[in-house]
């Protein structure tokens, strides 16, 4: 639930990071899409078909029972959820910020960025790689990973039940004091909370035509004719397959060879980009996508257009909108 670490123990998602890759049904099928000619923005007309799109909005949260998910905050920002008791969930996912953090890497221990978190229940496959099918599973890796929390859920459930306070509080929800079932059980709930609805983006596929200017609406539909939609679509805009990366050039220095496709919900707060995040800013990550992915060569006009797009992808947690860490 911390950093990433190696294959088989990536940190909870910082799906947002998009840089993955744009899905190519086929090279050809790519190629032909990379060599047509971009639309002209100014064509567009007042509003999109919205209920016709690809991508659908963010529902609110699932409700849940307020005690279980306050249980699993608290022990969300538990350092005792760490085996040195300095660090928790919290340590590398900012849910003050965009969910993950604004480091490029943990120097020394991980050959992947950060992931966020925000989002991440509404991912097919958790972490660069894929490598996990549900929140529980991702959680326990976290925690017996030795460049994360490096502990185990026996060890940190041995922690929990030498505290009077937080037996009290799993017995108030559970009717029994804290053991393996149930403290994951309140992790995951509090994780599938995090979700991040009413994007300026989602307001506009709600019917809200003032939602986006005109050159927003550009870019999402040059975000269509370039090929992009192909991976990032649906409700998370991407996290829904996986990609090579790198069809016609290299994006990235190191493998993996193919990664789980980011989710671009959020994307423009949670530089830096790409699994190893080498891409400091949305711009960079955009050119490189289009030239690795796609073979395509963007005009500094449709690397704005792009990026205003993107921009409105950015949704609300309790209210606020996500924002960037601070470096």
């Amino acid at each position: 639930m911390i950093r990433d670490g190696p294959p088989a123990s990536v940190l909870l998602f910082r799906g947002t990071h998009w840089l993955g890759s744009m899905c190519l049904c086929t090279v050809l099928t790519v190629a032909a899409v990379a060599q047509a000619p971009p639309p002209a923005a100014e064509s567009l007309p007042p509003q999109l078909a919205a209920d016709e799109e690809p991508i659908t909005p963010i529902p609110q949260p699932t409700a849940s029972n307020p005690l279980k998910l306050a249980l699993g905050e608290r022990l969300f920002n538990d350092p005792r959820l760490s085996g040195n008791g300095k660090l928790s969930c919290s340590s590398c996912h900012d849910l003050h910020t965009n969910g993950a953090g604004g480091r490029a890497l943990h120097r020394g221990s991980s050959p992947f960025d950060t992931p966020t978190l925000f989002n991440a229940p509404l991912n097919f496959r958790l972490n660069w790689e894929g490598n996990f099918r549900s929140l529980a599973a991702q959680a326990e890796s976290s925690l017996e990973n030795p460049v994360n929390l490096h502990t185990s859920v026996e060890e940190v459930v041995r922690k929990l039940n030498a505290d009077a306070g937080v037996v009290s509080n799993f017995r108030a929800v559970y009717g029994r004091p804290p053991e393996r079932d149930n403290f994951l059980d309140a992790l995951v709930t509090f994780e599938q909370s995090l979700l991040t609805p009413g994007s300026r983006f989602d307001r506009w596929l709600a019917g809200d035509a003032s939602a986006l200017s005109a050159d927003e609406l550009g870019g999402y539909r040059l975000f269509k004719s370039f090929g992009c939609i192909s991976c990032h679509q649906g409700v998370n805009v991407g996290g829904n397959l996986f990609e090579r990366q790198g069809v016609f050039r290299q994006l990235v220095a190191g493998p993996p060879e193919t990664v789980r496709v980011p989710s671009l919900r959020n994307v423009a707060a949670t530089a830096p980009y790409f699994h190893d995040g080498s891409a400091p800013t949305l711009e960079e990550a955009v050119r490189r996508m289009a030239a690795a992915q796609l073979d395509r060569t963007l005009t500094d006009q449709q690397v704005t257009s792009l990026v205003a797009f993107l921009r409105t992808l950015t949704g609300n947690y309790r209210g606020s909108p996500v924002v960037g860490a601070t470096p």
